[in-house]
């Protein structure tokens, strides 16, 4: 089965959207978090592109996106919908990483009859309290971690970004949060979270198990925030199960 990137466009807001395509089977779109892009999702396309036909997107602000707007996550989420049927994607499963989880959360608060499935990796906004401040240790500590193909990819993708963008999305996610969506998602979801992840705590996989209708929750012990560089093929497993 090819995992080969096809180039497509469709216009959202009035404005050109390129975003990209590979696999074959039902729909699957991959949502990056906070200083990423679609390339964070590389090493997963093979797997994942063997039994689904993935959407990759940039969100506004980042990656190919970054000379958009400035980002939001209510205005992000609807932007969200609006570029998936412009794509002409009635119903998909949606898959978010960090911000880009609670991104896809709200989606799924929002329009319920256009998600099949949600997979929540390392979601942000679930347990809140730090200040920005309060984020700079852990944040430190989760990059001295990060394997080093990954902060590579970090690297180039967060100055594309700008730290204007970074720092207001930062804000966005840590004071809005996600928890008021919770119980309008109907989709069955996947929570993973990486025992090693010092952004995330593993207290987000009880409060979504205990808020969410249908949840499931996967704590993988050698991962830490971006379990699709620190796992990758555990991680391919327990989505592909999880999707099927």
């Amino acid at each position: 089965m090819s995992t080969k990137l096809a180039e497509r466009e469709v216009a959202v807001e009035g404005r050109c959207v390129r975003y990209r395509v590979a696999g074959a089977g039902d729909p699957l779109v991959l949502v990056h978090g906070l200083a990423g892009s679609t390339r964070w999702w590389s090493p997963m396309l093979a797997d994942l592109g063997s039994r689904h036909t993935v959407h990759l997107v940039d969100l506004p602000g980042f990656g190919a996106m970054r000379g958009w707007r400035r980002f939001a996550l209510s205005g992000t989420a609807v932007w969200l919908l609006a570029w998936m049927e412009a794509a002409g994607l009635a119903r998909v499963s949606l898959v978010g990483h960090s911000m880009g989880a609670a991104v896809v959360l709200r989606a799924a608060a929002s329009k319920p009859d256009g998600v099949d499935r949600l997979v929540l990796i390392a979601p942000a906004g679930v347990v809140t309290g730090r200040s920005l401040v309060g984020h700079a240790l852990p944040l430190a500590e989760a990059l001295r971690r990060s394997r080093p193909r990954f902060l590579s990819v970090l690297g180039m993708d967060a100055l594309r970004a700008g730290p204007r963008t970074l720092v207001g999305a930062s804000r966005e996610v840590i004071g809005d949060g996600i928890r008021s969506d919770l119980g309008r998602v109907e989709a069955p979801t996947l929570v993973v979270l990486g025992a090693r992840d010092t952004l995330v705590p593993l207290e987000a996989g009880a409060v979504l198990s205990r808020e969410l209708r249908d949840a499931r929750v996967v704590v993988l012990d050698r991962s830490g925030h971006v379990p699709m560089f620190d796992e990758l093929d555990e991680l391919a497993r327990t989505l592909l199960d999880f999707l099927a």
